[in-house]
């Protein structure tokens, strides 16, 4: 496995954190490879080095943010480790709220339904995937209990974040946490 250069790194940190101050003053699809790399203070071809245009940037930023929120997520444990609040929610509760720019940016900005898209298709897999392990999934039968979760799932995490974190981390992972307990946990 290579390892990965210092500078490469932080010229991508560069030029994702352009994106993400980009996206919070104006539409993703207003802004152009010119505008990034002169927010990165970068060459408009260093942009093209790492990546083949705007969306591949936005893409990769989504999946990189998104892997990382699920190492913190309750989807990411085993489906038979017995789940807690303090191991399960509200790590990623804590995780949003340490990368709160970049997730209220893409949850606000009209050019990236794209997150919401693979923010729910991810959390549906893997509540299908926990409710398949533990036996208590029939195809057909948990359609509802599986969009309820979901919905529960991403609507809060949604609210939370849009309404600038009204409460603590751990105040919305105990809510949410009492409130999936009660009807799935």
């Amino acid at each position: 496995m290579s390892k990965v250069d210092r500078r490469t790194i932080k010229t991508r940190e560069a030029i994702n954190q352009a994106l993400i101050e980009l996206m919070s003053e104006k539409d993703f699809d207003t802004i152009t490879i010119n505008d990034i790399s002169n927010r990165a203070d970068i060459h408009r071809g260093t942009v093209y080095l790492h990546y083949s245009d705007k969306y591949d940037l936005l893409d990769k930023a989504i999946k990189d943010h998104l892997g990382n929120m699920l190492k913190f997520c309750i989807l990411s444990k085993l489906p038979e480790e017995k789940l807690d609040l303090d191991h399960s929610l509200l790590p990623m509760f804590l995780y949003f709220e340490a990368h709160f720019s970049f997730y209220f940016t893409v949850l606000t900005n009209k050019g990236t339904a794209c997150f919401q898209e693979q923010l729910i298709l991810l959390v549906k897999n893997g509540i299908i995937k926990r409710l398949k392990v533990s036996g208590n999934y029939e195809e057909g039968n948990k359609e509802v209990a599986v969009q309820f979760m979901l919905s529960a799932y991403v609507g809060v995490v949604e609210w939370w974040i849009k309404n600038n974190m009204p409460l603590s981390p751990q105040t919305v992972a105990e809510q949410l946490w009492d409130m999936l307990e009660n009807n799935y946990v």
